[in-house]
């Protein structure tokens, strides 16, 4: 089974023409390891270095026109005769809706129309879709229950935020206006926000049809060779703990512009996201239940996406509906506190689990037993998160003989919950990295020798032993001898002895992740040149977010065609162009593009050579491609007749029956990669007041070959400070009783900001993959993974020679306050 849903790589299923992209290997990672220069290499495969090619710390080449104001995001789209819609939001977490009188908001002045769940219900339209539940059985092997999730809600809210109303106006504040004039009769229900608290017993029913709040009970892995693990172990190392809710909050909120256009009966829909083919599918096929080819979906600049973008939401069929209605088009852009009400959120999860090990402290078998909350309605891939995307994970990078993980998941008051940077593997690996290191103590191994003891080793790889994760490469004990080494961990006791004199509490933390990256999955690309311009222009079916996408392609494109990168233009999403794409998420986005682009170049430069052949009067056999030092020529061998790659696209272009010279790509990844590596964090806490600050953080990871490190540190240290605004004190909180989200902003929401983080001490040993012919593992989500254990631990390590054992994040400085106050009063 894929490691996402099949839905999340929508368009053709055409498989791969190539078994392995056709590319060259030209990665700084070869030079890290031996002292062949990149430039020898190229030169010995028939490459010519280009400036900024692959493996160079290029530049972002989108930074320029992002900092400058030039981006292009969805809310900077303005179309003529635009009208404005407002969403009307529930203020109940659960109620009835009795009655909505309309009539003083539809002759307020400017306002056009105004829809109901009644009025959805009479036009046909559909629901948003999660295809996940489809994946998903019981552990005895039923169906899961699905919920419905309409466009706007029908006879029921259940999170304060579900749409009720829809208000479009010619300005956005006669809309906003107009909503104050709806006259909405509700009953008010009893709520349940409390994760665990909604398989009590007698805990409201989000769901009545299903007769209590367990959405599945779903298990993996071998339960009787745990049971027996744990009887014969000679310890069991036991622990509870929280991985808290989190809020998004994307730089760019959500928006949507929607434009129908009644000749063609076509839909045009302007929205961020992360991958416009699985948007356009499902708003297609479940919400406005047209034929695909009716919808077409395009994504410019997006402003942060964590997951989140990935997903349909209500608003996006909504304005496409209403400009169908009205014959004009619609816009909706989201504020704030609609993000924090309305976004998916992520996390939300309470674990129990149990540790066996042997007199030597080898682990034995792992039991994990966790309660999900999935908010209101099953999200988009809602279901899949905390079970399938996960599965496995939790034996971390360890020698694990049997593993057992059930899961159990609820329906809640609350914002829906989906995938969050990561997407299950962040909670996995948060799992067994505080496991460990508590059984460590237990035993009374240091925190890096219990691991060593557990470790894959790099001489077993490939690995496949036990419920242990099939690894391809790998080296994780050098990997943590170097962070080790980097962190001065041998000289931590010294600096914890000064800390203690000026009245402060030192502790450090290890964790050691391993991320599972997406495979299964097909990602397209297409090249064509425009030869009067002299630019080569290159879509995908990826979609950056802030990743540095446009670079990436752009590097690696100007290396395969040996061209300078100001002769490349990367285009952003359009659901026209391709067949499908992946979309991004899963940290898959490097291999499955270089892969396809690997093949449309590999299509364009055949077709270049049939043309070039012709003009030079020989064989296409005897036609050589020539890139680099700024004239890229196809040329015949052994001979100086040459003729210039544009001059060959200008060829294409004059003649009816060539068309222009381009290439279609696309490739399949079957094998996942594991990007792993040892995180360590320093901290120090002020005793009388709780006031915490990170000293040092040091991160030694191997994400394969890397094409540019300048990239890769930028994801590593933004995925580090996530990971550790989570541990720190991002938190959303909603009353138990009302299901009211109380952190509702950012007034009440922390964020972490960049004085809370140090300067962080990053490298690299670059071990390739051999799931990928460049060798390369993804780096997109690493840095969330490994930091909130690194954090954590490093806490409880300062936290106990006062006695305390365990902290749950996110761990502010007034839980800090508390428990060393109440840790003292206890001593006294």
């Amino acid at each position: 089974m894929a490691d996402y849903p099949a839905g999340h790589n929508s368009g053709s299923r055409r498989r791969a023409k190539l078994a392995a992209p056709h590319l060259p290997i030209t990665a700084i990672g070869i030079r890290a390891r031996t002292n062949v220069t990149p430039s020898a290499i190229c030169e010995a495969r028939g490459h010519v270095m280009v400036k900024f090619g692959v493996g160079q710390p290029m530049r972002r080449v989108e930074d320029e026109r992002l900092i400058t104001g030039k981006g292009r995001y969805t809310d900077d789209i303005s179309v003529d005769g635009q009208a404005h819609a407002f969403m009307v939001r529930s203020p109940h977490a659960h109620a009835r809706i009795v009655s909505i009188d309309v009539e003083e908001a539809r002759n307020a002045p400017g306002v056009l129309a105004v829809f109901t769940g009644e009025d959805a219900k009479r036009e046909g339209l559909g629901v948003i879709a999660s295809p996940a539940a489809d994946l998903l059985k019981n552990s005895d092997g039923t169906p899961i229950f699905k919920t419905t999730r309409h466009l706007i809600a029908q006879e029921r809210v259940r999170y304060a935020g579900d749409t009720v109303a829809v208000i479009v106006a010619e300005t956005l504040n006669q809309a906003r206006d107009a909503a104050d004039l709806l006259v909405i009769d509700y009953e008010a229900l009893p709520a349940v926000a409390d994760t665990a608290g909604a398989l009590a017993p007698d805990a409201p029913v989000v769901w009545e049809e299903l007769g209590s709040n367990l959405a599945y009970d779903w298990s993996f892995g071998n339960e009787a060779a745990v049971a027996e693990a744990m009887k014969v172990a000679h310890h069991v190392t036991r622990l509870k703990l929280i991985n808290n809710r989190i809020v998004v909050n994307a730089m760019e909120p959500r928006a949507a512009l929607g434009v129908y256009d009644a000749g063609s009966d076509r839909y045009t829909l302007y929205a961020p996201s992360q991958g416009v083919h699985s948007i356009r599918n499902f708003i297609a096929q479940y919400s406005l239940q047209i034929p695909v080819e009716k919808l077409r979906v395009i994504t410019d600049d997006v402003g942060g996406g964590f997951g989140m973008k990935t997903f349909v939401y209500p608003e996006y069929p909504l304005v496409l509906f209403a400009a169908r209605k009205l014959g004009r088009p619609v816009k909706w852009a989201a504020d704030r506190s609609d993000s924090f009400l309305t976004d998916s959120q992520g996390r939300d999860h309470v674990t129990e689990a149990a540790l066996a090990l042997d007199k030597d402290g080898h682990i034995l078998g792992l039991e994990v037993q966790t309660i999900a909350n999935l908010g209101g309605y099953q999200s988009q891939y809602g279901p899949f998160i905390p079970s399938l995307a996960p599965r496995g994970m939790q034996a971390g990078v360890y020698k694990m003989p049997a593993l057992f993980n059930r899961v159990r998941a609820v329906y809640t008051n609350t914002v829906p919950v989906d995938a969050y940077r990561g997407a299950g593997r962040p909670e996995a690996s948060y799992l067994i990295e505080r496991i460990i290191d508590q059984a460590g103590r237990e035993l009374g191994l240091g925190a890096d020798e219990i691991r060593r003891r557990n470790f894959v080793k790099a001489n077993e790889m490939p690995y496949k032993g036990g419920a242990s994760l099939p690894f391809d490469s790998g080296d994780f004990a050098r990997n943590l001898d170097d962070a080790l080494k980097k962190s001065d961990f041998a000289g931590f006791e010294a600096r914890r002895a000064a800390a203690a004199r000026a009245g402060k509490l030192a502790g450090i933390g290890i964790s050691y992740y391993v991320e599972r990256t997406a495979a299964g999955m097909s990602d397209y690309a297409r090249i064509a040149i425009d030869g009067e311009k002299s630019i080569v222009h290159v879509w995908t079916g990826q979609q950056t977010n802030g990743q540095g996408h446009e670079t990436a392609w752009t590097q690696f494109l100007a290396n395969r065609l040996g061209l300078d990168i100001e002769k490349i233009k990367v285009h952003l999403g359009d659901s026209d162009v391709l067949p499908g794409g992946a979309g991004t998420g899963g940290s898959k986005a490097l291999y499955l593009v270089t892969g396809a682009i690997g093949d449309a170049s590999d299509k364009l430069l055949d077709k270049g050579r049939e043309i070039a052949a012709n003009e030079l009067e020989a064989a296409k056999a005897d036609i050589e491609y020539r890139g680099g030092e700024g004239e890229p020529v196809f040329a015949v061998a052994g001979t100086d007749r040459k003729i210039d790659l544009f001059a060959v696209a200008r060829l294409a272009e004059r003649q009816a029956d060539l068309g222009e010279l381009s290439g279609d790509g696309e490739y399949n990844q079957k094998g996942n990669t594991f990007p792993n590596g040892a995180h360590i964090c320093e901290v120090e806490i002020d005793q009388d007041t709780g006031v915490f600050r990170i000293a040092r953080y040091t991160a030694v990871d191997d994400f394969g070959h890397i094409l540019n490190p300048l990239l890769v540190a930028g994801q590593v240290h933004g995925g580090i400070v996530q990971g550790l605004g989570q541990a720190m004190g991002e938190q959303a909180v909603f009353d138990r009783e009302t299901g009211q989200l109380i952190t509702g902003s950012l007034m009440d929401y922390w964020l972490p900001r960049a004085d809370d983080v140090p300067f962080f001490e990053v490298s690299y040993n670059e071990i390739p993959s051999t799931s990928n012919a460049l060798g390369v593992k993804g780096a997109g989500e690493a840095g969330t993974v490994g930091a909130p254990a690194a954090f954590i631990n490093a806490v409880i390590n300062a936290l106990r020679p006062l006695g305390i054992e365990s902290i749950d994040m996110p761990v502010t400085p007034q839980k800090l306050w508390s428990a060393i106050n109440g840790a003292r009063r206890a001593a006294e």
